[in-house]
């Protein structure tokens, strides 16, 4: 998937754009059929009133639609509201892109723009030479059986989608696409080549922003034809402002500045395309939430726990392979710097167990997450886990939490 279709994606007014477009396009061709049509035919099913009931049924539907599509806006907007009040506001790129969403509001505005274009090709009075396109005003009614249907599907699925059970689910679902694309569990593991530790010539970054994406092959190709190698100074997932370096080359004939900066997107905030710690973060940000005095909902951050574990669960036993590239001749091409599974472990524990100092079953669910990740990492992978247990080891319960029933009866929770 491109960058460019991934930004179309977080555009909620792609769909409904596309919809109006396609649905002009069919009342055009419709109104032309019908003209070519023998209209002392009798066909069932297609509209046979006059000129003014055809202007009355266009102009209802039009109406109409015009109602539902502020309604469906207004909804999406309150439950945007509700969900960065309520969880986070780092979860509404997810509504964003939601598709049923998109779908509903683009039928909407489709049936109305259809409409609008039908209404305008119907011609003449019950005493004058009338023109009523049949086909599309039958066409334009079966539009609103359509909507009234997607309408119906867009209520359900508004509310299942603010259950904090259905967020988190989905944030762990796109987490996992994420970390099997980015650690295969097939990889097999590879060691860090060394970086240069040599000052290089340092690219700085043209504007402030986060880095979202990083194109390792527009890189390695650069690295090869220069015969240098490229250090991105950035993980994915960090900020860089303005006039802060960006990249380092090492090597005696560096790229062209902007041609390197072309490989590194920036953008306005963390997105999950490569950043696994994105996906983590919120659900972080999820469970201190639940856990503020205000909210004060533990369950809702167990649930983001047991996501939470079954992601560092899937890390902790498949090697994590470095962000290198080495060129044909065996020397490393390009660095490009990634967290830890120390650092994601840190990431998911210290702050949900510093706001749940007082939640015993918090602390018992984290404890029994630790000890099943040491229980579970593969060799290289057990002193992070170890070092993150000894850390927290004053804070978190004792053995006796690994015979709490909590891992595998939901319902105590």
């Amino acid at each position: 998937m491109t960058r460019a279709w991934r930004r179309l994606q977080d555009r909620f007014w792609v769909v409904p754009v596309l919809f109006a477009v396609l649905s002009a396009l069919l009342a055009l061709g419709l109104t032309v059929l019908d003209d070519r049509l023998d209209t002392s035919l009798h066909v069932p099913f297609l509209f046979s009133g006059g000129p003014e009931g055809a202007r009355a049924l266009l102009s209802a539907i039009i109406t109409s639609m015009i109602s539902f599509t502020g309604l469906v806006f207004s909804i999406t907007v309150v439950v945007l509201q509700l969900t960065s009040s309520q969880f986070s506001p780092r979860v509404l790129r997810t509504f964003l892109r939601d598709a049923v969403n998109q779908i509903a509001l683009g039928v909407f505005v489709a049936t109305f723009v259809y409409a609008l274009v039908v209404l305008r090709a119907v011609r003449g009075t019950a005493q004058t030479e009338t023109v009523v396109p049949q086909v599309s005003v039958t066409v334009a009614f079966a539009f609103v059986l359509a909507s009234v249907v997607v309408f119906l599907v867009y209520i359900d699925h508004i509310a299942q989608s603010i259950r904090a059970a259905t967020i988190v689910t989905r944030i762990g679902e796109e987490t996992r696409e994420v970390l099997e694309r980015r650690h295969p569990e097939d990889a097999e593991h590879r060691a860090l080549q060394p970086v240069p530790d040599s000052r290089g010539h340092r690219v700085p970054a043209d504007a402030p922003g986060v880095v979202q994406q990083v194109d390792d092959q527009v890189l390695l190709g650069l690295a090869e034809e220069h015969d240098v190698t490229i250090c991105l100074l950035r993980a994915v997932g960090e900020f860089v402002p303005a006039g802060a370096p960006l990249l380092e080359v090492h090597g005696a004939r560096p790229p062209d500045d902007g041609t390197l900066r072309s490989a590194v997107h920036q953008g306005k905030e963390r997105v999950l395309d490569e950043d696994v710690g994105f996906g983590i973060r919120q659900l972080v940000d999820i469970a201190e939430r639940a856990l503020s005095p205000g909210i004060n909902d533990p369950s809702t951050a167990v649930q983001a726990i047991d996501h939470i574990h079954d992601l560092l669960r899937r890390l902790a036993t498949r090697p994590l392979q470095p962000r290198q590239r080495v060129g044909r001749t065996g020397r490393l091409a390009v660095h490009v710097p990634q967290p830890d599974l120390g650092d994601l472990i840190a990431l998911a524990v210290d702050e949900i167990a510093h706001c749940a100092a007082d939640v015993d079953r918090v602390q018992r669910r984290l404890a029994v997450m630790l000890r099943d990740l040491h229980d579970a990492a593969i060799p290289i992978h057990r002193p992070a886990v170890a070092h993150v247990l000894e850390e927290l080891s004053g804070r978190l319960p004792g053995p006796h939490a690994d015979r709490d029933p909590e891992p595998t009866d939901s319902g105590l929770r």
